[in-house]
């Protein structure tokens, strides 16, 4: 079951990320990146010290919205202020993509992480304040190519990626690593947003607090990760990323690279 999250002795954690669906019309970003950053730098972490809400992640498999928030939470913290989403806003946001309904679990069946960010481009998602917030654009980053996960996260402030976590990584806090001794069956699958690297860890945060992943376990267990282009929340009054990146090029040359 998507949303079987195993508790522990604090609350209950839930999954909600359905099958990975590849979409071939997905633009892949590993060209425009390598182009615009041949070497990436050895760590970058752009939320090191950020505190993250559960945003309902305990009782709704909401977890590919909770990853939405995440990265605005980021980027606004990264470029200008951090804008946290309430609550209500990520269960509207859940609720707007994948048909949940309040109080009617039956309905609480996760989403495919391409139609949660094709929405989020097409119609934008909830966020505070009187105006939407709109994803520019998104592209497919091969997860066992670590020179193109480290240039999107270095250069579009994170990486946007599914997981089939087995039962072990659903209970604790500890690292999610190899662990061949432990419970290994498939609890289900979980969107996370990863905001930093260094050459031994992967940097994320899920069910209210940060997280640290393997590489070996990353590429074992990651089954699509997107590369986000943001323009309303990854810029300056300038139109630059924090690393002076001009997205409108980017997404020029993002876009000229599609088959």
């Amino acid at each position: 079951m998507l949303n079987s999250g195993e508790p522990n002795s604090m609350t209950q954690r839930r999954l909600g990320k359905k099958p990975a669906r590849l979409d071939p019309r997905t633009y892949r970003l590993s060209t425009p990146l390598s182009f615009r950053l041949p070497t990436p730098p050895p760590a970058v972490n752009w939320a090191a010290d950020a505190d993250w809400p559960m945003w309902c992640n305990d009782r709704l498999g909401c977890c590919t919205q909770v990853s939405v928030a995440s990265a605005i939470r980021t980027w606004t913290g990264s470029a200008l202020t951090p804008i946290v989403l309430s609550d209500d806003e990520v269960v509207t946001n859940y609720s707007a993509e994948s048909g949940y309904v309040e109080n009617d679990p039956s309905t609480d069946q996760g989403a495919v992480e391409v139609e949660v960010l094709s929405r989020w481009c097409r119609e934008g998602y909830e966020r505070p304040g009187q105006t939407r917030d709109y994803l520019t654009a998104f592209g497919y980053i091969n997860p066992k190519d670590t020179q193109s996960v480290h240039r999107a996260i270095a250069m579009l402030g994170g990486l946007y990626i599914g997981l089939t976590l087995p039962q072990y990584a659903c209970v604790g806090n500890n690292d999610w690593v190899i662990d061949p001794t432990a419970d290994n069956s498939i609890a289900g699958g979980h969107a996370v947003w990863l905001h930093g690297y260094d050459s031994d860890w992967l940097y994320l945060n899920t069910w209210g607090g940060p997280r640290r992943m393997s590489y070996d376990f990353f590429t074992t267990r990651c089954d699509e990760a997107y590369g986000l282009i943001s323009r309303q929340n990854w810029t300056n009054l300038k139109g630059m990323s924090p690393e002076d990146e001009a997205l409108d090029d980017l997404v020029e040359e993002l876009q000229s690279t599609a088959g």
